[in-house]
């Protein structure tokens, strides 16, 4: 009798993540990669209505981190924590995982997370995910993970020659990435700035800015109107003076809109 293949969701807030682990997991017949997500509010989403065998998920991501959307499942899967850095793979096995993939994740890791899967599969689930109080224990440790008002700029510096800029994060209406370099756009101008699009959505504060494409993080407090596209695209127009229009990624644009209560 043939053996059912594992269904598995990745969950990354790095594309580039996603895309590199789903092409490893594509060599192994045994594995089916049932979807993926870039933000996490829309990975819950997904797993509310379709559940699977296991998560491949990343620790640290802006607006939710991993701790948090794993409280608020209804059904634990088994779940193989992929992160940079040690300490949150620490934390990681406090929660008793399958295992931790230190990014970049090497075929090794990949391989020893994936036999412990497989030796999982079809049995009774773990002591540990049938625990009423584990539901209480990841919040804890999503709220260790999750920074305060405090930790948030207000302000971000641009360069230019000799010059810095102190530019307002309430007047910035969104950044972009554009030929290797990011800039932020303020009054109709664009400076340019010393972070990439990913470091800018984990350093600014989760509840004003979104990423709503991989080269683009939007302010919300910015956003006049969303308008739906063919094939689940949305386009999201700005009350700057021109009315910038920017694109909104397929999968993100459910989460924009539950951000924006529409």
């Amino acid at each position: 009798m043939t053996t059912p293949s594992l269904r598995v969701y990745l969950v990354d807030d790095e594309l580039l993540a996603v895309e590199r682990l789903a092409r490893l997991l594509a060599d192994y017949p045994s594995i089916v990669v049932a979807g993926s997500a870039t933000d996490p509010a829309a990975a819950l989403e997904f797993l509310a209505r379709e559940p699977v065998d296991a998560l491949f998920l990343d620790i640290q991501m802006p607006g939710m981190n991993g701790f948090e959307l794993l409280a608020r499942l209804t059904e634990q899967p088994l779940v193989i924590f992929t992160t940079a850095y040690d300490e949150y793979a620490l934390r990681a096995f406090e929660v008793n995982s399958i295992d931790f993939l230190l990014k970049p994740i090497d075929l090794e890791q990949l391989q020893r997370a994936l036999r412990k899967l497989e030796r999982l599969r079809g049995g009774a689930k773990p002591d540990w995910m049938r625990q009423p109080e584990l539901r209480s224990f990841l919040e804890q440790l999503a709220a260790k993970l999750r920074p305060g008002p405090a930790d948030y700029p207000e302000r971000i510096t641009s360069r230019v020659g000799e010059r810095v800029y102190l530019v307002e994060l309430g007047n910035v209406t969104h950044f972009y990435a554009r030929d290797k370099l990011t800039y932020a756009v303020a009054g109709g101008r664009s400076y340019a700035v010393d972070h990439s699009i990913a470091e800018l959505e984990r350093k600014l504060d989760p509840r004003r800015f979104v990423r709503i494409h991989r080269a683009t993080l939007l302010n919300l407090d910015w956003v006049a109107e969303v308008h739906a596209r063919f094939g689940g695209q949305a386009v999201a127009i700005l009350k700057d003076g021109p009315r910038t229009e920017l694109p909104v990624a397929r999968d993100r644009a459910a989460a924009l809109k539950q951000r924006l209560g529409l």
